[in-house]
């Protein structure tokens, strides 16, 4: 039998666990149940010695103290944690993980017995055998970590949300499972979420709330405990809703009332005409009017600064490009060009050239300029 007496656990300054008594006998299931950070977590790990906080109090199997020892001399003694989360080795086969459950000097002489044991108990891992473990599904994979902890030969089996992330036809598989490593004579320590499954298999359990257990009772008396049902089995929903039934109206032969959404849809919508206070045509009438009102264009002066400036920007532009193709035919004149080897040349013309007539390409650097208006109006350059 495992006694867990006066457990406490904190993490630094922070409580996990208060003063938590429990018993597991053999052959018995012993369900948990918490909200989430009430230290379900953390009593398994307390009690399997791998908690990372402080731990105090008393933890004994078969009458010999545990409190104090290493988490593999815990396991020697006969007490098997699967975690949350599985913790199978992923690269490794399915009865290679398997076999490694095997390492206690305890469970080694009657490895084959117990490898048969266990896949007697999950027949899916007797076929999948040198499968890679990764490659399973979630609900094989708790198999092979359930199966991992079952080859220690324990007394104790403590699981940790062993139905976490399974769906409904997984977690009904395994809570049957679970039932039957109870017949193999095992203690079981279970830790779950879906109360409504956990306490159909269970003998007996805790409620755990606030780090402190709160309440202990055969788990039939604490499935129909108003408070369970309350907190863990969803039953006031389900109250809720046959309440409302009851003292909901029958249906009658009158035609129910409309329903009014709210107080503008009940209001007649306006036309746009009635919203602006007048007709489209005559909107559209004003706005004509107003834009022939308007003054047109720029100002003349600054009008025929801009034309000015256009026009000698133009101007040397157009300039620039007469002297390059002038410059370009007077050296095609004077020598014919060699495609073989063609080359570019910016010489001014008249130049001496070598080599064949070039290809002018004519750029020009961007250039930004700033004019300043003066009082008068005119513009001069900044």
């Amino acid at each position: 039998m495992l006694e867990v007496r006066n457990l406490t656990a904190a993490y630094g300054q922070h409580p996990a666990l208060k003063d938590v008594s429990l018993t597991v006998g053999a052959g018995e299931i012993v369900v948990i149940l918490g909200a989430n950070g009430a230290g379900k977590s953390t009593l398994l790990r307390a009690i399997s010695g791998i908690c990372e906080g402080k731990v105090g109090g008393e933890v004994m199997l078969g009458g010999q103290l545990l409190s104090g020892h290493s988490s593999d001399e815990i396991v020697e003694r006969g007490v098997a944690l699967v975690p949350e989360g599985r913790g199978i080795f992923g690269d490794l086969t399915v009865k290679e993980n398997l076999l490694l459950g095997a390492y206690p000097a305890r469970a080694r002489s009657d490895e084959a017995a117990n490898l048969d044991r266990v896949l007697g108990l999950f027949p899916k891992l007797r076929e999948r055998q040198g499968q890679v473990a990764r490659t399973m599904s979630g609900g094989e994979q708790q198999m092979v970590a359930i199966g991992r902890a079952m080859m220690s030969a324990p007394d104790i089996l403590m699981l940790d949300e062993p139905s976490l992330g399974l769906s409904p036809l997984l977690c009904k598989e395994l809570f049957q499972n679970l039932a039957h490593v109870k017949d193999l004579g095992i203690g079981v320590l279970l830790v779950e979420q879906n109360a409504k499954q956990s306490l159909a298999i269970a003998d007996r359990g805790y409620l755990l709330e606030n780090t402190q257990i709160v309440h202990e009772d055969k788990a039939d008396r604490l499935a129909k405990d108003p408070a369970v049902q309350k907190a863990y089995l969803g039953a006031t929903s389900k109250a809720a809703t046959k309440t409302n039934a009851k003292s909901a109206p029958r249906h009658s032969a009158e035609p129910a009332p409309a329903v009014r959404f709210s107080s503008i849809s009940a209001t007649p919508r306006r036309t746009a005409e009635q919203q602006i206070g007048m007709s489209i045509d005559d909107m559209v009438r004003n706005a004509a009017r107003q834009s022939a009102s308007a003054p047109r264009g720029i100002a003349p002066d600054v009008a025929l600064a801009a034309d000015r400036l256009a026009k000698d920007r133009l101007s040397v532009v157009i300039k620039d490009i007469e002297a390059a193709a002038k410059s370009a035919r007077n050296r095609k004149a004077n020598k014919p060009p060699t495609p073989s080897t063609p080359s570019y040349s910016s010489a001014p013309q008249g130049a001496e050239d070598e080599g064949p007539a070039p290809v002018i390409e004519v750029y020009r650097r961007p250039v930004v300029e700033v004019y300043r208006r003066r009082p008068s109006g005119q513009f001069e350059r900044d």
